[in-house]
């Protein structure tokens, strides 16, 4: 397909873009390292590069008070102008325009990263955050206002084409047009009209800062997913006043960082949110953006085409793959590499204040280290291990120029990523799969599949430099009666070859328990207990996604029991065990063993013993907190070092 809709330009005011798609707002973290701003320039060029229509930076805080942390954008300090200079003027170099995001966190940010109390309409805490906020005056509002103002006139001496004005999410000003947090009695609270006019006169006082011919996008929450929050029809009256005041885009997000429903996970279906944004669109006469798990340019294209929305925004789909666009041009659709929505890389790593990467590209937020050079002394390279890891550095290894072949043992390449693809809400993994066979078949990587590598195989001895990707081997508890027929792996459940039958115990609290659990409900399990030493399950899942697995887990009807203290012995598939100082007993079925995993090194050894060059990377290096961010990372270096 053509995606014809996609590629045709449309004007924002005075600014012309090339085509319809913005890369939506992400903080990336990247500002806070050393050399930062070019580690970001260099992170926003790449993507300016390859097509994009419109890139919003991630939230530059108007104030000090409602800076996201120390390493966030910062828009109101003296030195502001002259450091984003270079960046605006990168992606100009690139053909590409770039819009600065005003941000305000309120009662998100953290007193211990800004060093002052956080703000917000009502002194109330969010539930995501440790800190009461200070309730601000009619003076700090109007201050505020001011602070939006003098930021966006900054941005424009900056050099950038347009201002985002953050006002979706949860944060400040999201925060005064709800009900929920705003409980004030004057001007800035109370009745609807009230609690909006903080966000209508914010608009006014950027766009007499700006000019009339200065683009100005907002960023409307469509939808907070809060309980007894703004309405539809609320929304919609919302949508027009901005329109009225000023305002030249909508660009419409969904749920706030506290509400209790997925929004951008995998579990969440592809362009689930677009009929808000549609709802939005009918009620104003100026352009709409679409956004949240709209991953393909093809979807993206269709969206486009019903004219029910002008624009859509893809941020994480940026971080995957920068060249999307371009792809999407000459139709290259299945060398894309796909935002599979995983968190693990992106969302995880800002909540725990690391800078933003991103699982299927670890060359995402490492633009200035993770060049990819030609080798000068090609070399057979021999990858063992058709996992994540086995399939980066096999990709790495050839597009550098070496000649690699891939072998594996099983009848398809991705090692547990097979597992993964299963489970209801992780079919996503199903596109990371189909990226790699693509690049191998394209990059002329030899695969060998459903062959077992040993030190005597001939294509070990022909090899320059072996790559051990073996992966892991599920840990066995040493438990009396283990060895009995009732008790599986859980290798052999995913693979079909074990029965479990209707009621089933897990020993394993961890994400591949977690994860079979799901599986297995999926398969109408009756009953499904898990079983763990800790009292904390899903443990290596995160933050952002692991809530929402252990309620999904909940409402399923699974128990967990964690807190145990022994396993005493199993008979059949029953099994004993010590909790709270007392023996419990539980049956089922079958016993499925999901409790950790071993390093798989054996070969390894073998070949380092008879002299070999060779790397262990993945679960054949370490099996502890393995996973495929990981595994992928730990390819994507080796791949540069051989």
């Amino acid at each position: 397909m053509s995606c014809e809709a996609l590629f045709k330009p449309i004007s924002i005011n005075t600014l012309t873009l090339k085509n319809r798609v913005i890369m939506g707002s992400m903080h990336v973290g990247l500002e806070g390292l050393e050399n930062g701003v070019e580690k970001l320039t260099e992170f926003y060029r790449l993507r300016a590069k390859y097509n994009v229509g419109l890139i919003v930076t991630g939230g530059a805080a108007v104030n000090k008070e409602g800076s996201g942390g120390l390493d966030f954008m910062t828009i109101y300090e003296e030195k502001d102008v002259e450091r984003w200079k270079p960046l605006a003027a990168a992606i100009h170099n690139e053909g590409a325009a770039i819009a600065l995001q005003l941000f305000h966190a309120g009662r998100y940010a953290y007193k211990t990263l800004t060093g002052m109390d956080p703000v917000a309409p009502s002194s109330l805490k969010s539930p995501i955050n440790p800190d009461v906020p200070k309730e601000l005056s009619h003076g700090d509002i109007l201050k505020t206002i001011e602070d939006f103002a003098t930021g966006a006139r900054s941005a424009k001496e900056a050099g950038f084409d347009a201002i985002e004005i953050m006002g979706s999410e949860g944060y400040l000003i999201n925060q005064f047009v709800s009900p929920v947090t705003n409980k004030r009695k004057d001007a800035w609270g109370g009745s609807f009209e009230n609690r909006i006019a903080f966000s209508l006169n914010i608009v006014k006082a950027v766009r007499e800062a700006v000019g009339r011919d200065y683009p100005i996008i907002f960023r409307m929450s469509g939808l907070d997913l809060i309980e007894n929050s703004t309405t539809e029809e609320e929304t919609f009256q919302w949508a027009q006043a901005l329109e009225k005041a000023g305002v030249d885009l909508l660009n419409v997000g969904i749920g706030w960082h506290e509400s209790r429903v997925p929004t951008i996970s995998m579990k969440v279906p592809r362009m689930n949110f677009v009929p808000v944004a549609e709802g939005i669109r009918q009620h104003v006469n100026i352009p709409v953006v679409a956004s949240n798990r709209i991953n393909d340019p093809r979807d993206a294209n269709r969206i486009l085409e019903k004219g029910t929305v002008d624009l859509v925004s893809m941020a994480r789909p940026f971080l995957a793959d920068p060249k999307i666009l371009a792809k999407s041009l000459e139709g290259r659709f299945d060398e894309i590499n796909t935002c599979i929505a995983c968190n693990q890389a992106c969302l995880d790593h800002v909540f725990e204040g690391q800078p933003a990467s991103c699982l299927v590209n670890p060359e995402a937020g490492r633009e200035t280290e993770l060049s990819l050079n030609p080798t000068f002394h090609p070399k057979k390279v021999l990858v063992i291990g058709g996992g994540p890891a086995g399939l980066e550095v096999s990709r790495v290894a050839a597009e550098r120029g070496h000649s690699v072949t891939l072998v594996d043992q099983n009848g398809e390449i991705g090692g547990q990523l097979n597992y993964s693809k299963r489970i209801p809400g992780k079919e996503e993994f199903y596109e990371t799969l189909r990226y790699y066979r693509v690049q191998l078949e394209l990059l002329g990587v030899k695969v060998i599949l459903n062959k077992q590598a040993t030190a005597n195989s001939s294509f070990v001895h022909e090899a320059d430099e072996i790559v051990i990707a073996t992966g892991i081997k599920p840990r066995i508890p040493n438990i009396p009666g283990i060895d009995n027929p009732s008790v599986v792996s859980y290798r052999d459940v995913f693979e079909g070859i074990a029965p479990y039958g209707k009621e089933v115990v897990i020993i394993g609290g961890g994400g591949i328990a977690c994860d079979l659990a799901l599986f297995l409900k999926e398969k109408a399990t009756e009953k499904i207990t898990l079983l763990q030493r800790g009292k904390s399950f899903a443990r290596g899942i995160g933050k952002t996604t692991r809530w929402a697995t252990l309620m999904e887990l909940r409402q399923k009807g699974v128990e967990m029991i964690g807190g145990i203290e022994s396993y005493n012995k199993m008979e059949g598939a029953t099994v004993f065990f010590s909790r709270e100082g007392k023996e419990h007993i539980i049956s089922g079925d079958t016993v499925i063993l999901a409790s950790g995993q071993l390093v798989n090194n054996e070969l390894a050894d073998q070949l380092k013993r008879l002299g070999k060059s060779i790397h262990v990377i993945g679960g054949a290096k370490h099996a502890l907190g393995l996973d495929a961010k990981n595994a992928i990372y730990d390819g994507a270096i080796v791949g540069r070092k051989i």
